[in-house]
């Protein structure tokens, strides 16, 4: 594995794309910064981190076994290494909201944004980028639900050591999909789910209207299945729904 520092970069996922693009990489690579510019989160949205406090990282991982089929998998893996990693901090209240928010209680501290290459019918590699609150102890106002590790444990965490055991649960999990113990990892990821089997109000991205329902579960493709108030279950993709902000 190589470890690439930088100390400052607009965007760690972007840097190791284009590092991806210009050179040979065959092997599991890093690239960490103590300041990230200019973030990227999930559906185009900015991901605000300030310098020196946080992990804002990118792994990128060569893929040779995985299926186009199979690439949920890959987010529902990522999403347990960051979960299974912050139990072992006893960070409380853990769930995943989906697709890949990681929360503590109803706040967000971590989120991540995974950019997969295919290559014929098969994953050919993926990026995957964290940005995890950690040592952060204020936020821009519009980040109401934000939240981070030392506000909650009320203690410093060291980044670094925190990083690498990141990136060794998320390694673990990416054999464990490459080995073909699907149903391990999703029966784990549903067992984390953010406000599965609760009512809950959602917003339908497509009509912009309010509804009720509640997560029955997340399919195989990604998408989330959602039972309505006639009892019947509707599917949603990521641009499709969203957790309504009451």
């Amino acid at each position: 594995m190589k470890i690439i520092k930088i100390n400052a970069t607009n965007s760690t996922n972007s840097f190791l794309k284009e590092l991806a693009q210009n050179s040979s990489l065959d092997e599991i690579t890093v690239v960490v910064t103590n300041n990230q510019t200019s973030g990227r989160g999930q559906m185009n949205n900015s991901w605000l981190s300030e310098p020196y406090k946080n992990l804002t990282f990118s792994l990128f991982t060569p893929l040779k076994k995985i299926k186009i089929e199979h690439q949920a998998y890959l987010n529902f893996a990522v999403s347990l290494a960051i979960y299974d990693t912050l139990l072992e901090y006893n960070v409380p209240d853990l769930y995943i909201k989906w697709p890949n928010d990681i929360m503590s209680g109803k706040k967000k501290i971590c989120g991540i944004l995974i950019e997969t290459t295919f290559s014929h019918s098969r994953i050919k590699n993926t990026i995957v980028g964290i940005g995890l609150n950690v040592n952060q102890e204020s936020f821009h106002k519009s980040l109401i639900n934000a939240s981070s590790l030392k506000i909650i444990l009320k203690k410093n965490i060291e980044l670094e050591a925190l990083m690498n055991n990141i990136i060794d649960h998320i390694n673990l999990k990416i054999c464990c999909i490459e080995s073909g113990n699907f149903n391990q990892i999703y029966n784990r990821y549903h067992q984390a789910l953010y406000k599965k089997g609760i009512p809950t109000t959602f917003l339908n991205q497509k009509t912009n209207k309010l509804f009720m329902g509640i997560i029955n579960r997340v399919s195989s493709k990604g998408n989330l299945q959602i039972q309505l108030e006639d009892n019947s279950i509707q599917e949603f993709g990521l641009k499709e729904v969203s957790f309504a902000k009451v």
